[in-house]
Parts: C-alpha cells; sequence; structure tokens
C-alpha cells in the first residue's frame, strides 16, 4: 500500500523522468558508437570498442570542412535574424502602425509552412534573380527561416516587460539611448539569447531547405547524408557527441549563473 502511494506522489516526476530518458536515448546510442570500430562500412552494429576515431574526429575527407562551413553559416545566420529580429519584436509590441496585425501573422507562416515548400519558393526565388547558388544563398535562406523563431522569443520576454522601469530610468534623467542600454536591453536579454540559441541550433542542424538552395556547397547535415548512403564513419558520431557535451555545459552554465543572481537578489 505504501508503494502505491509512493507511485501516486512521484507520479509526475517519474513519468518526466521516463520521458527525458526517451528523448535523449539516441544521443546516448551515438556516443556509445562513437567508441566502435566497425568492421564494414556502416557503423549499425557494435563490434569492439576503439577510441580510433576520438584520436582523429577529422580522419574523414571533408568532414571537418563541412562542418566549419555549418558553423559559419550558423554564427552568421543566428546574427543577421537576431539583430533583424530583435528589431521587428520591438516594433510589433512598442508600436502601432497600418498592417500590424497582418505583419504579426506572417511572422508565424514559416514557422507552420513545411520547409519542403519553403525551400522550394526560396529556390524559385534565387533562381528568378539570377542568383548562383553557394554559400550566400543558404546564409539569407536560414535567415529568412530563423526569424520567426527569434521575432517570437523576443517578442515574448518584450511583452512581459513592465514600462514602469523605463519610465523611472527617464524620470532619473537618463535618455533614450542610457535607458535602453541599462534598463530595456538587459530586462529583454534572456529573450534575445534565447531567441539567438534557438536560431542557431536551427540553422546548423537545416537539412531540406540547405539542400535545395546549396549548390556545390556541402554542410554537416548534407555530409551526414551523403554518407548514410555510402557508410557512415565513426566520426560522425564523435562530431554529435562533442556537440551534445557542448550544449550540455552551456546549459549548465547558464543554470549556474541564474542560481548565482537570484541569491545575490535574495
Amino acid at each position: 500500500m505504501s508503494l502505491v502511494r509512493w507511485l501516486k506522489r512521484h507520479l509526475v516526476v517519474i513519468a518526466g523522468l521516463l520521458t527525458l530518458g526517451y528523448l535523449l536515448l539516441p544521443n546516448a546510442v551515438v556516443t556509445v558508437f562513437s567508441f566502435n570500430n566497425p568492421k564494414g562500412r556502416f557503423n549499425y552494429e557494435w563490434q569492439q570498442f576503439s577510441t580510433e576515431a576520438w584520436t582523429d574526429p577529422c580522419g574523414v575527407v571533408d568532414l571537418c570542412g563541412s562542418l566549419a562551413l555549418s558553423l559559419q553559416i550558423a554564427a552568421w545566420a543566428t546574427l543577421g535574424a537576431t539583430v533583424l529580429g530583435t528589431l521587428i519584436a520591438f516594433a510589433l509590441v512598442r508600436y502601432r502602425f497600418r498592417a500590424r496585425g497582418a505583419v504579426n501573422s506572417l511572422i508565424f507562416l514559416p514557422m507552420a509552412m513545411p520547409e519542403v515548400v519553403m525551400a522550394a519558393s526560396l529556390l524559385t526565388l534565387f533562381l528568378n534573380m539570377g542568383a548562383q547558388l553557394g554559400f550566400w544563398t543558404v546564409l539569407i535562406a536560414h535567415i529568412m527561416f530563423c526569424l520567426s523563431f527569434v521575432v517570437t522569443a523576443v517578442k515574448a520576454r518584450v511583452m512581459s516587460m513592465d514600462p514602469k522601469l523605463e519610465e523611472a530610468a527617464r524620470d532619473l534623467y537618463a535618455g533614450p539611448f542610457q535607458t535602453f542600454v541599462r534598463v530595456t536591453l538587459p530586462i529583454a536579454a534572456p529573450g534575445i539569447v534565447a531567441g539567438a540559441l534557438l536560431a542557431f541550433a536551427l540553422s546548423f542542424d537545416d537539412f531540406i531547405i540547405t539542400n535545395f538552395n546549396a549548390g556545390a556547397t556541402v554542410t554537416f547535415p548534407m555530409f551526414v547524408w551523403g554518407s548514410a548512403q555510402r557508410g557512415t564513419p565513426v566520426q560522425i558520431n564523435v562530431i554529435g557527441t562533442g556537440m551534445f557535451i557542448v550544449a550540455v555545459l552551456i546549459v549548465l552554465a547558464g543554470m549556474v549563473i541564474s542560481g548565482r543572481r537570484n541569491r545575490q537578489k535574495a
């Protein structure tokens, strides 16, 4: 009877942990197979423990080159989408103008639209403009589809801001620029950072839109897809494991910083 009560009391926690474990299961498989030494071309069956791939993660031709290209595109796309998205979010929340409602609705279209439709539309646009497919077309495409996610994240944060704080800063003789830098921007920073991180992840991970508009450019997701047709090298698992570890470290660092700030406020 006590076991039943304990299960009822901790049912939500248990369900949450099971769901989290289910979500992290693919990451665990990728990590385990990064130490595999497959006998054939495909790294799908466990054969023998080996750290050879970890000692030479760039041992596969063009792997690290495609990875560097994806990181470069993701960084520039994040910067462009974050700047434009932040400005659009502030404009939609703080100002009243014609077609404001229509713009609010159109912002959600790239998130609701299937990626293959957007990819084909962008390809048609670039071809009609006579643009050569490559790095710049991929970058423009990534900024366009990341923009909506940044606007949504920043807009939610700006809408929750208390305007009295900015009014208090102006009452204390702070100018518009000083008010924005010292009051508005720090308050909106969590939403901006969240939008930037989301844009980076979406850009780096994208395959469909990139595949339509890349031309001869090969990003890391495209390299993985191409390798899967011929044989999956263990180094791909190494890169994936490394990215997962970096993401976890970033999250943990954010939790530590947030905890310290909360303790200082208390």
